[in-house]
């Protein structure tokens, strides 16, 4: 089975964090070993940590360090090219390829490398997260956010993912907050024109739990050899 997946959404807070704990739960069911990482994350707490660099941590079966899981954490909660700028810090594609590969590397079964925004997020003038996708080489798996404007923004993504030459390998529709109008409809109108395999559809969990949100997952179709 392939053992990389990039997980990208179609815009800032789709739910990239919850969905992603939520497959690493569901990997872990079957006996995988997982592990995540979250490259750059913009958004400090006062222990230096971000809070989902904390729940992929803790999703993951692997024993890693929190500077493993998140390697470039940025204090401000704001787009990350503008708070790197702010610390006087570079961002680049390469480098942060690089760290990622050493936990795609390690002895896990299941890898996510999870993204910051959406898919077109500036890492620096010349460079956007699309590109380390681009370097490391790996399937996309797409959260869309089930909200006015969803199949837009999923169309959009997703062409310009098969445009940067990489593979939709899967796609999660997930609810960030009440039912959205017309869910079903929007929902099926995405299962027919993404041609990518469904994975499921996350609801809303007011008292959220990666256990229970895997329970809205199928991952058999990325588990096969």
């Amino acid at each position: 089975m392939n053992k990389s997946w990039f997980v990208a959404g179609t815009d800032t807070g789709v739910g990239k964090t919850a969905v992603s704990c939520a497959l690493l739960n569901a990997a872990a069911r079957t006996g995988l070993h997982t592990a995540a990482i979250k490259p750059v994350a913009a958004g400090s707490d006062d222990q230096g940590h971000n809070e989902d660099a904390l729940q992929l941590q803790s999703a993951m079966t692997m024993e890693m360090d929190y500077g493993q899981v998140n390697p470039v954490l940025l204090a401000a909660p704001i787009a990350p090219h503008i708070a790197a700028s702010r610390e006087g810090k570079s961002l680049q594609a390469s480098r942060l390829a690089g760290l990622c590969r050493g936990v795609m590397l390690s002895e896990a079964d299941f890898v996510l490398v999870e993204g910051a925004g959406g898919w077109r997020v500036p890492l620096n003038p010349r460079e956007t997260l699309a590109d380390l996708a681009v370097e490391l080489k790996v399937g996309v798996i797409l959260v869309v956010g089930m909200r006015l404007g969803c199949i837009n923004h999923a169309l959009l993504t997703a062409e310009a993912i098969c445009r940067d030459g990489l593979q939709v390998a899967a796609w999660v529709a997930n609810q960030p907050g009440p039912r959205m109008d017309c869910h079903e409809e929007n929902l099926d109108t995405l299962r027919q024109m993404l041609a990518a395999p469904f994975l499921g559809d996350v609801p809303f969990l007011p008292q959220w739990e990666a256990s229970e949100a895997a329970n809205f997952l199928d991952i058999d179709v990325l588990l096969v050899r």
